[in-house]
């Protein structure tokens, strides 16, 4: 009765002995996989990044072809949360250099092409209908670069096969578009009016 006690025991005893060096090799798959999917994230996070940035720094120079701006991205992980922050920089003829978050260092028209170049970029990659909209979305545009601005973003739909819909009262963005309206009132009516 002892000896049958004793081998159910150590008949258990090899069969947890078992289960525990079955997990203990599923653990340590699993920390292998878990790294291997942390890395794969941490690239797709890095490329994606470095398009962003490369993205706005060609926009930024395209628009403000008279200087030497572009963006930089800076990427923190706090509590297995990566954030990016778009820092700009700009370097002056006499050497120096201001780097800042545009909102904060740079006005209204560096802001305005970040963020256009934003939009565009969360559309595509979202999958969405390739269609910006723009409501009066440059007021606060620098006249000596609105021409740069609407030759850029017609030069965006070009290469990236999108449309962008623009309500503006600026002549220069009709000059850029493929195609413009007019609204106008006719006889107590709005209609539109193609001007080229």
């Amino acid at each position: 009765k002892a000896q049958g006690r004793r081998d159910a025991v150590a008949a258990s005893l090899a069969s947890v002995t078992t289960e525990i060096d079955t997990l203990e090799n599923d653990e340590e798959l699993l920390t292998l996989v878990s790294a291997l999917f942390r890395k794969l994230i941490d690239q797709e996070v890095t490329e994606g990044v470095k398009a962003v940035e490369h993205l706005q720094t060609e926009g930024l120079q395209a628009v403000f072809d008279d200087q030497d701006i572009s963006v930089k991205a800076a990427i923190e992980e706090s509590r297995g949360k990566v954030s990016v922050e778009l820092v700009t920089v700009q370097k002056k003829a006499n050497g120096d250099i201001i780097e800042g978050v545009a909102k904060d260092d740079f006005g209204g028209s560096v802001l305005t092409v970040q963020s256009v170049l934003l939009r565009v970029i969360i559309m595509l990659r979202r999958g969405h209908r390739p269609l910006l909209l723009l409501d009066e979305s440059l007021p606060a545009f620098d006249a000596n670069y609105i021409a740069n601005m609407g030759n850029f973003l017609s030069e965006l739909c070009k290469r990236l096969d999108i449309d962008i819909l623009m309500v503006t009262h600026n002549p220069a963005l009709f000059d850029a578009a493929d195609r413009s309206y007019r609204i106008v009132r006719k006889s107590g009516e709005s209609k539109f009016e193609r001007v080229r």
